[in-house]
């Protein structure tokens, strides 16, 4: 609402009711949305908050958690850059999550909500064609500037323009914005019907606009940026540690949303060449927090005295969230991978029954959906009305088998001779145009080899890539397995320099904008994006915007499995596996709250006993 004249300022009768008129007229012309909600403390993507206004803490802190100490964790690689919005270079571990801020914040025991932070109130019409935030009037970097509506804008724009793709993709979606005052600004949306985007917005990162140069804000720099976060840079070994300190002066401190989180004095990041350094820098003490993700190391790599004696803690952490997907991405921009029967052959050859008993010690559980381990899933379950409804435009697009829910992935029996699935993939490929010749298969038109390389960024991925490449081998299939470093992987990821890599799509219990950086066509055209498959489906599009203009929980249910059945149909990859559950290790002075949030351990909670 704009600022009308002050009641008492002196000025002429004639001019003043001139200054009225020409407010009311404003007010009467101004945009209002009859269906515009009151300010609230939180928002929920469906359904409403769990913790109301006036909540102290959430249900997943300890709020009496103790201050101080040191958490020192570990990480592979290394890294050349402060500044995780942009697209170039690697950057260090931890900036997003310690030092820059988002309007509002996650509650990790709900499957979409967050909470007032940067923002203290939050206002969204029923359509959700535009939100509102208030700033909170404590709000400041850590120089002591305060965070203003101004910073938002200059975010938005920033971001929207120089940011990483899937802020490019967000922020786009913002059609006008209005400065209400010095701490309340208005987005109004496209009207494209994505009710997930005033979330979205309400996790914007937000920049301070005097401390930030758009003119090199696209390079890479080890340049500690100015935050409003619980932490500052400390200091910067380049490449090799980052080392985060406890802002005593933060001025969120005493906010609900942080109570009993932070705890730490300081957080360090030690960054090692590989997997195997990191573990055993670990074991000695070097590293005070793992979470392991390897069923042979989780099953034999912990057998040291300092588990047998108590001083290292191993738990299996039940959580809420979906397995998500793991598994061998085709990217099907390349010619030789672009058949889908050529796709589908290669997943028959995959024997993942020996690979789970002889190199994880069958703790792994089979992925069958993009969805694992949740509702979300579509696997195992037949379409339902609704589904049938959204898919009808795209014939073809599911398989049937899929859309019954009686699909499942090719098995073996496990004893390495896949007889049955090797003749089901050698009668794809023989429709796919490829025969054998002198103990080649090739393609009957240009007699070239089926050959393709599969690109690694870590030697720990070597035992399965190998397995595989062999499986291949003994049908004539070239299968190149190459390894290279992490500067040079995550470059030949974002221009998608490759033909097979593994990979990891995380998954939410409220997927929303992030599937358009994962597979729509868009995405698949742009570099830096997460749709390392290179989808182009006008049904997988149509479904992702579906999902996103779902107004309940039922409606976005069947968007979402629809989805999952999409790509399924599409053999973009080969699903790989995923974990039970979370496997943490972790040395005996850490401790954490009674609870378990919904997203399972959450370290930012956790604490230590003994000083730095």
């Amino acid at each position: 609402m704009p600022d009308l004249p002050h009641p008492r300022r002196r000025t002429s009768p004639i001019r003043g009711r001139r200054r009225w008129l020409a407010a009311l007229l404003l007010l009467a012309l101004w945009p209002v949305d009859p269906a515009q909600t009151e300010p609230s403390h939180a928002i929920a993507m469906h359904g409403l908050p769990k913790h109301p206004a006036g909540f102290q803490a959430f249900s997943y802190v300890d709020p009496a958690a103790p201050k101080g100490g040191r958490l020192v964790l570990g990480a592979t690689g290394s890294f050349d850059s402060l500044n995780p919005l942009i697209v170039k270079g690697t950057a260090a571990s931890g900036v997003r999550d310690f030092v820059v801020e988002s309007l509002m914040t996650r509650g990790l025991d709900e499957p979409f909500t967050l909470y007032g932070l940067l923002a203290e109130r939050i206002e969204v019409p029923d359509d959700r064609g535009s939100v509102t935030f208030h700033i909170d009037p404590a709000a400041r970097f850590s120089d002591g500037t305060p965070v203003t509506s101004d910073d938002v804008l200059f975010s938005l724009a920033l971001l929207r323009d120089k940011g990483r793709p899937n802020h490019r993709t967000y922020y786009k979606k913002v059609a006008a914005t209005e400065r209400l005052s010095e701490r309340s600004v208005r987005l109004v949306l496209d009207g494209s019907g994505d009710r997930e985007m005033p979330l979205i917005l309400a996790l914007m990162p937000i920049l301070p606009r005097h401390k930030t140069d758009p003119a090199t804000f696209e390079e890479t720099s080890l340049q500690p940026p100015v935050g409003s976060g619980p932490y500052r840079i400390a200091r910067v070994d380049a490449g090799r540690a980052i080392v985060y300190e406890r802002d005593p002066g933060y001025w969120g401190k005493d906010r609900p949303v942080n109570r009993g989180r932070f705890n730490f004095d300081e957080i360090r990041f030690e960054y090692f060449r590989d997997g195997a350094a990191l573990l055993e820098a670990f074991k000695n003490g070097e590293i005070d927090f793992r979470s392991e993700e390897d069923p042979a190391q989780w099953a034999e790599g912990y057998d040291i005295p300092a588990v047998k004696d108590g001083r290292i803690v191993r738990e299996e952490m039940a959580t809420g969230l979906p397995a998500g997907m793991t598994a061998l991405a085709f990217n099907t921009r390349r010619k030789v991978l672009e058949s889908p029967g050529v796709r589908r052959a290669l997943i028959h050859l995959f024997d993942f029954e020996w690979i789970n008993r002889n190199l994880y010690h069958s703790l792994f559980t089979r992925t069958e959906s993009y969805f694992a381990r949740s509702m979300l899933a579509s696997s195992g379950r037949p379409a339902d009305e609704r589904e049938r409804q959204l898919l009808a435009p795209f014939p073809g697009a599911v398989r049937p088998d899929i859309m019954a829910g009686t699909y499942s992935f090719p098995k073996s029996d496990g004893s390495g001779q896949n007889r049955a699935n090797w003749r089901e993939a050698m009668r794809l490929l023989g429709e796919a145009g490829y025969r054998l010749d002198g103990g080649k298969l090739v393609e009957a038109a240009s007699g070239k080899q089926l050959s393709f390389e599969i690109l690694a960024g870590s030697p720990g991925q070597e035992r399965l890539l190998a397995r595989f490449a062999a499986d291949l081998a003994r049908l004539g299939i070239e299968a190149r397995l190459r390894i290279v470093d992490s500067a040079q992987y995550q470059a030949r990821l974002r221009s998608y320099d490759y033909d097979m890599i593994q990979t990891t799509w995380p998954a939410s219990l409220s997927p929303g904008n992030e599937q358009l950086f994962r597979w729509s066509s868009a995405a698949a055209t742009t570099d830096g994006t997460f749709n390392f498959a290179g989808v182009r489906n006008p049904a997988a599009d149509a479904m992702i915007a579906e999902l996103l203009a779902a107004k309940d929980s039922d409606a976005f249910v069947s968007a979402v499995r629809a989805l999952d059945r999409v790509l399924l149909s599409g053999d973009y990859v080969i699903p790989l596996f995923h974990l039970p559950r979370q496997w943490i290790a972790y040395w005996r002075h850490l401790q954490r709250p009674a609870t378990t949030p919904l997203y399972g351990y959450s370290i930012d909670t956790w604490w230590s006993t003994k000083s730095k």
